[in-house]
């Protein structure tokens, strides 16, 4: 056998040994991943969920699960944001499948007409995690209600509660006035907007500070609130203002004093009464300048 033949069959088995080797890479498929499993709400088309109702409402969905991997993945489901109740919350998805899984949201009961945010969260095993925005709208109507409650005159100032009765988030403005046993305003402040939002349903205490109030006297105090919407109460109190230590040697002058506050508060509210004037309610407390 020559030389050349010999070189001849030698260059022949080198390529035959080759070529089935690559031809197997060319056709070989690339490996897949459960990192290609993917959350998107049932039925297609759908970028995220949307659902709205009545406060107190229960409402129903679907979301799937896609595996288009070759392996199984197993994966648990959550809701954040609003109250979500899925089916299953363990999920296992065999290989290049789609489960399918009914969940209900649920409007909060009271929730005043507007959106809320939320979201439905998958996380497998190895901590991947896919999330699907959630928006859910509470409906019904929009009512604006706000009352002023427990007004109360005391050392560090004007006390009172604040309550939203309605169905909508308020920023409520406050007036204040009072007025003298002898017919002159002590206090006259003009509205002005509070730095507070109230939710439906929420109460709030808060002081109108009043550091310089009478020393001498006999006063109502009334309290005004509005917001928008056409939300507006009034409330207010009496107070006596007298610095019994100043008067506490004299037991007579404290009762002269106090007799004729008394006095004049009875002519004020019988005139106040001849008209057409209706005053709500009110609480009468006693305030001491200087206690001894």
């Amino acid at each position: 056998m020559s030389s050349a033949f010999r070189v001849l069959m030698l260059a022949l088995l080198v390529l035959s040994g080759a070529s089935p080797a690559a031809s197997a890479a060319s056709f070989a498929s690339p490996a897949s991943s459960a990192d290609d499993w993917s959350l998107a709400p049932s039925g297609g088309g759908r970028p995220s969920f949307y659902a709205e109702g009545a406060p107190g409402a229960v409402l129903q969905d679907t979301v799937s699960v896609i595996n288009p991997s070759e392996g199984p993945v197993t994966v648990r489901l959550r809701g954040t944001g609003v109250a979500v109740a899925f089916a299953e919350e363990s999920v296992r998805v065999p290989a290049r499948t789609r489960a399918d899984v009914p969940f209900t949201v649920s409007v909060p009961t009271g929730a005043a007409p507007g959106d809320l945010a939320g979201a439905v969260v998958a996380r497998d095993g190895d901590g991947r995690s896919r999330t699907v925005a959630l928006r859910l709208r509470a409906v019904g109507p929009k009512l604006s209600a706000l009352t002023v409650e427990h007004v109360a005159v005391g050392a560090d100032g004007i006390s009172y509660e604040l309550v939203n009765r309605g169905t909508t988030a308020l920023v409520p403005t406050l007036a204040v006035r009072a007025d003298g046993v002898f017919g002159r305003r002590v206090l006259d402040r003009a509205p002005r907007t509070l730095p507070v939002e109230l939710a439906p349903g929420r109460r709030i205490e808060l002081t109108e500070p009043w550091p310089d109030r009478p020393a001498l006297d006999s006063v109502d105090v009334r309290l005004t609130v509005t917001a928008a919407g056409g939300a507006r109460d009034e409330a207010g109190a009496s107070v006596w203002c007298v610095p019994w230590g100043a008067v506490a040697g004299g037991g007579l002058g404290a009762v002269a004093v106090g007799a004729a506050l008394a006095v004049v508060r009875r002519r004020r509210r019988r005139t106040a009464g001849d008209g057409d004037v209706s005053e709500s309610p009110r609480t009468e407390v006693e305030l001491t300048g200087a206690v001894t």
